[in-house]
Parts: C-alpha cells; sequence; structure tokens
C-alpha cells in the first residue's frame, strides 16, 4: 500500500441534532466560542467558497473505472465506478494524490504495474480542465459573475470578517498554482493576499494541518482565536484537533439553493463541526453570533 501522511476520516461523534439560530439554517451542534473572539479564520476553498470545480467527480470516477478496465478484469464498469466512488467519497478533503494513489494501488491489485500516481493526478487534471475551462473563461471575459460560481454569500462573509480585523487563510486540496489562479478569477484572493496554500507536487511538503500550525506559530497566537471553515472533513477535523470552532459547510453545489447536501453534513458532524450551514447567506446573523452581539 502507498505510504501516506494525512488521516483518513475517522468518525468521532455519532449522528446528533443541533439548535438552529431562531429563523435560520445556521445549526449549532456544540457552543465552543471563547471568551476573546475570532482572530484568524482558515477556509478550504472548492466546494467552500469556490463552485469552479463543481462536477469533479463526474470526471474522476469515469477517467478511474478506464484505468481499471485496462487491467483485463471482469468487473462490470458499474462495479467499477461503485468500488471507485466509495474511495473517492472516503479520500475527499485530503489533497488529490491521495485519490490517485489509491487508484495506483487498485491497479496492483488487479496484478499490473501501476503508473506513478503523479501521472493519474495529470491525467485527471487535463480531464476536468476541459470540463470546466469554459467555467474559467467565462470568469476571465466577464462573461459571468464571479458571484455565480461561489458559495451563496461568500463575499458578504468574507468582508464581515476582514471589517472585523480577522486575518483570512486559504488551504485547499487542490494544486497551489489552480487555487490562486481561480482565486483571482473569483475576485476573493484580495482577502487573502499571500495567505493562499494548496497542493504541491511532494505532498509531504504540504497539508492543512501544517498550515494551522503555521498560522499559530507565526502569529503567537492561542488556537482558540482560530475560526475555520470547510465542506470536507480534513480542514474540520484539523480546526477542531487545533483548539478552534469549526464551521461545517453543508453546501449544494449544484443547486445552490440553500439546501443541505445530507451527505457533506453527516461526514462534518462525524470529526466534530461546532455549526453546519449549507451556504453563507446568513453570514451577518452567523457573524453575530460567533462575535455574541
Amino acid at each position: 500500500m502507498t505510504e501516506t501522511h494525512e488521516h483518513d476520516y475517522r468518525r468521532r461523534v455519532e449522528e446528533i441534532l443541533g439548535t438552529f439560530l431562531p429563523g435560520t439554517s445556521i445549526e449549532v451542534l456544540c457552543d465552543s466560542r471563547k471568551q476573546q473572539p475570532p482572530a484568524y479564520a482558515l477556509f478550504d476553498f472548492d466546494g467552500t467558497l469556490s463552485l469552479v470545480r463543481e462536477g469533479w467527480v463526474a470526471v474522476m470516477v469515469p477517467m478511474m473505472v478506464e484505468i481499471l478496465q485496462a487491467t483485463g478484469t471482469d468487473e462490470s464498469s458499474s462495479d467499477l465506478a461503485a468500488n471507485c466512488r466509495e474511495f473517492v467519497d472516503e479520500l475527499t478533503g485530503k489533497q488529490t494524490i491521495y485519490q490517485m494513489m489509491r487508484l495506483a494501488d487498485e491497479v496492483e491489485k488487479r496484478g499490473e504495474q501501476p503508473a506513478d500516481p503523479l501521472e493519474y493526478k495529470q491525467q485527471y487534471q487535463e480531464r476536468l480542465m476541459v470540463r470546466i475551462e469554459g467555467r474559467r473563461d467565462r470568469l476571465r471575459r466577464g462573461d459571468a459573475e464571479p458571484e455565480s460560481m461561489l458559495v451563496p454569500g461568500s463575499l458578504e462573509l468574507l468582508e464581515g470578517l476582514v471589517e472585523r480585523g480577522v486575518s483570512l487563510y486559504l488551504a485547499s486540496g487542490t494544486d497551489a498554482a489552480y487555487v490562486r489562479e481561480e482565486a483571482e478569477l473569483l475576485g476573493i484572493d484580495r482577502f487573502f493576499g499571500p495567505r493562499i496554500y494548496g497542493a504541491v507536487d511532494d505532498f509531504r511538503s504540504f497539508s492543512k494541518q501544517m498550515v494551522i500550525e503555521q498560522l499559530l506559530e507565526e502569529n503567537q497566537v492561542d488556537a482558540s482565536r482560530l475560526l475555520g471553515f470547510g465542506d470536507g472533513y480534513v480542514e474540520i477535523d484539523n480546526v477542531k484537533s487545533s483548539g478552534g470552532l469549526a464551521v461545517g459547510v453543508a453546501s449544494n453545489e449544484l443547486e445552490r439553493d440553500g439546501s443541505v447536501d445530507v451527505w457533506k453534513r453527516d461526514r462534518l458532524v462525524g470529526v466534530g463541526a461546532d455549526v453546519i450551514v449549507p451556504d453563507f447567506g446568513e453570514s451577518a446573523v452567523l457573524l453575530s453570533w460567533l462575535w455574541r452581539d
């Protein structure tokens, strides 16, 4: 099996129902607010703020099925797709390379020599670009408003945090170059400045946990002043393990209608999210609650 350095999903909290802030869809599972308000906020990117890559699973899984079929396996395409979807979902939130490492393991299980996971990752990125380049082009030309490819309320939340003096950090499992480019296309890079981090080919030299540790050490700040936002388990787990307050974003990326993605919510609850929101449409209320206004 391929060696990894980030933990797989481990459920630590059983299913619980929280209390909704009056008249909102903001679900408070655990009131972990501290005496002092947040001073630093860590954001995931895809699915938490950006929707540019919505539909990526529909690119990754068919590619994996093709690669596994090339091993000569007698498994049906539907069985292979179900198997791939299971481990893709299991690893969602980690760097893309981890899904490609698992693909390499699956090829090896079927008696063939796998390619380097970085080669699989490059194949996937090339296919994904075919799907999303039109979206990126529309943003570049100004034919699409950035808000149409952001989780609803993202701009209002980011502006509200900056107005309250919070320093914002962005950390994504997507490659750093793409994260920076797409953050610029969406007009949100201005909120983060140089504090934008993403995956690199040497996957061991980057993780969201490393960003958190660097943030806390460089600023000499207690982890209780840390606030985290994410739709994946990794950043929520990292923020909670560090001692911060974590807001799980159970975003419905396709519909953008304020509904909760039930699968995402379950995963986020399982790693200890303090709050669940479907998006940031009620960011003013969320900020008032966080700051005890």
